[in-house]
């Protein structure tokens, strides 16, 4: 099946419910916090809530770049394998969870386990699609982070029908046994590069500094870095609190508000990531900097979005001004990883987009923290509307200077041998 035409694609496949369960296994419990205070006190406050979402945020933010070089150095199928068993591990493990210390420590275990997939999971792909396709390729990829983050939503459901210790045990058993399935069909790609040329590359991988070297006095490379964590505030804003703002400004209950929030947020920017990527892969061919603008047009539909979903109180506002921030951010998450690979060459794109996810994860953090205080102060509308205006300035120096040379780094060195 790995010689098949259509392999590449199958990878997206088997990759999208790793995503999947990615996202569903660390989303749910921003909806299951009514059930499960009842059981553990500590989470009764927001703002230990918020200590919560947040130290998943740190350590995932912190082994981002570890995970980005380790995927650049070993076999990215076994990586990818070994982070879905043990984050799946975690989650079932979570539902035995009696006190707020051992639910702390686990959800930091995840944020290690979990950070070891997207680096690896997102070059993976990029490797297998050439520019034509890479930024749809991508954006299905990334609908499944989308379909967790609303079947993470159901966690409420299920905790209110059941339990919450349930919902934990069913999710944690699904990504379990899916992690044999990928032994069984997921391959890394082995370039023919590799194959010519193998004792070169690896002594040129096994220098550590000189791809972080490369990276760091590119200048590109920084604005790109800006340019990704910048949207993450609002991004992880929304996944963490939205729920709780959808059911503060639309007085619902959270069994309630956790799906339709997390569903209205899903299926918006399932919408952007593949009409996203279908322009980006036209455009690109046709002007260079196609990618750029339309990650830019993405970008530029969450500004209003933020101030309408912050102060609107009706059903009609809040969820329009949520599925507007879908769709806009559904443009931008399909072409981060394209746009990299316009100045970052194959060899280190996996490390470069764990530093990507650290300063997004890092600044997802830090607003995580903010809103929970915004929260226990009654102004999280306020608070998430207050973010439109540095997404603006994100989105003015993304526009005027980043201006890629190739659709792909490496094509002129490999023109150049022809």
């Amino acid at each position: 099946m790995k010689h098949s035409k259509n392999y590449p694609w199958i990878v997206v496949g088997l990759l999208w419910v790793v995503a999947l369960l990615n996202y569903m296994d660390r989303q749910m419990l921003s909806t299951m916090q009514p059930s499960m205070m009842i059981d553990i006190v500590e989470l009764r406050e927001a703002r230990d809530f918020g200590r919560l979402m947040a130290i998943f945020l740190w350590i995932y933010g912190f082994m981002s770049p570890v995970a980005g070089m380790i995927a650049d150095r070993i076999n990215r199928k076994w990586l990818i394998v070994i982070s879905l068993f043990v984050w799946s591990g975690v989650t079932y493990m979570m539902g035995y969870s009696e006190n707020f210390n051992q639910l702390y420590w686990l959800r930091a275990i995840m944020g290690v386990s979990e950070a070891l997939y997207i680096p690896a999971g997102l070059s993976l792909i990029a490797d297998y699609h050439t520019s034509k396709t890479r930024s749809l390729a991508i954006g299905i990829h990334m609908t499944g982070l989308y379909m967790g983050q609303a079947l993470g939503g159901f966690g409420a459901t299920i905790a209110s029908n059941y339990s919450w210790q349930s919902a934990f045990h069913y999710f944690g058993i699904i990504g379990i046994v899916y992690s044999f399935i990928l032994i069984l069909f997921l391959h890394e790609k082995k370039s023919p590069e590799l194959t010519r040329a193998t004792n070169n590359i690896i002594k040129e991988k096994a220098s550590l500094f000189k791809g972080l070297g490369l990276l760091f006095s590119n200048i590109a490379f920084w604005i790109i870095l800006f340019y990704f964590a910048v949207p993450s505030l609002p991004g992880w804003g929304v996944k963490n609190w939205l729920p709780t703002l959808f059911a503060k400004n639309l007085g619902i209950d959270m069994s309630l508000a956790g799906p339709l929030s997390t569903i209205t947020i899903a299926a918006s920017s399932f919408l952007g990531v593949i009409f996203g990527g279908i322009l980006s892969d036209r455009w690109v061919q046709k002007n260079i900097r196609g990618r750029i603008y339309t990650s830019a047009i993405g970008l530029a539909l969450t500004i209003p979005s933020l101030l309408l979903v912050g102060y609107g109180h009706s059903m009609f506002h809040v969820i329009g001004a949520a599925f507007c921030f879908g769709f806009g951010f559904g443009m931008f998450d399909a072409n981060n990883m394209p746009i990299l690979c316009q100045f970052v060459s194959a060899k280190y794109r996996a490390t470069a987009y764990g530093l990507m996810n650290m300063t997004g994860v890092f600044a997802g953090a830090l607003v995580t923290d903010w809103l929970g205080k915004s929260t226990d102060a009654g102004n999280l509308g306020k608070s998430f509307a207050m973010l439109s205006a540095i997404v603006l300035v994100a989105l003015i120096i993304q526009v005027s200077f980043l201006r890629p040379k190739a659709n792909d780094f490496d094509e002129p060195a490999k023109n150049n041998h022809s």
